[in-house]
């Protein structure tokens, strides 16, 4: 499941124990030898889609961890990349990832990290493209529709929030009793410690948020098909700001 270089169980332990921002703080240094990490398989073939719908002239990545979808926009960005994240360790390591400390490409977007909440953007009509990876688990269900609106305010009109999900498995089927099955037990383990640790499965579904993003204004396209096995049930939504 892990690589050598990867937590041990301990440390996965303690994460799991403490607040979501703390614990990411701690996996920060560990974080692309698990299996959290979104593939490069698959962020390769959602920039192949965007190479379709750009350039764009600035690109925002919401919850950017260590950098991972950021080095697949940095390409498709003229003007301005920004990587947002909440905890302090994995913007650490983007920054490291990304190579910000040396001096910049003479061409290329200009490439900024901001520590911020993904639920309180402080940006408006500011971008072309915004995405999103790995991180719809941690936004309660009940905070969805802040987290959209957001968006929909950090965009530009015509512009686009661009995301991979899956359609919600049926009822009573596999993948259907795993999800719920870990999401009783995460809320039992908030119920129980303090801090809580917000991460559920089964969450931002494409129906779901299919019917979240088009009451906030957005036309939405999706594409099947992006993706070999294993990720062939994942979609390419492309929500574009009317």
């Amino acid at each position: 499941m892990f690589h050598p270089q990867g937590p041990t169980f301990r440390e996965l332990a303690r994460q799991g124990l403490s607040s979501t921002r703390r614990g990411y703080d701690l996996l920060a240094p560990k974080f692309d030898y698990t299996p959290f990490r979104t593939p490069d398989s698959l962020l390769d073939a959602v920039g192949e889609q965007l190479a379709l719908l750009g350039p764009f002239a600035r690109g925002l990545d919401l919850c950017c961890g260590t950098g991972a979808a950021m080095r697949m926009l940095r390409p498709l960005c003229r003007e301005q990349l920004v990587g947002l994240d909440f905890s302090a360790g994995m913007l650490a390591e983007a920054r490291r990832s990304l190579a910000l400390e040396a001096p910049p490409p003479p061409s290329g977007p200009q490439v900024a990290l901001v520590r911020a909440d993904a639920l309180a953007l402080p940006f408006e009509n500011a971008f072309d493209l915004v995405t999103c990876f790995g991180a719809f688990g941690h936004i309660l269900r009940r905070d969805e529709p802040r987290f959209v609106r957001g968006i929909h305010r950090a965009l530009r009109p015509g512009g686009r929030f661009v995301f991979v999900t899956l359609p919600a498995p049926r009822v009573l089927s596999a993948a259907w009793a795993l999800g719920r099955g870990y999401n009783a037990l995460a809320h039992l383990r908030n119920l129980l410690v303090r801090p809580p640790f917000v991460m559920f499965y089964l969450t931002f579904t494409l129906e779901a948020a299919h019917a979240l993003l088009s009451e906030a204004g957005f036309e939405v396209s999706v594409t099947r098909g992006a993706f070999g096995s294993p990720y062939q049930r994942f979609v390419v939504v492309s929500a574009r700001r009317e």
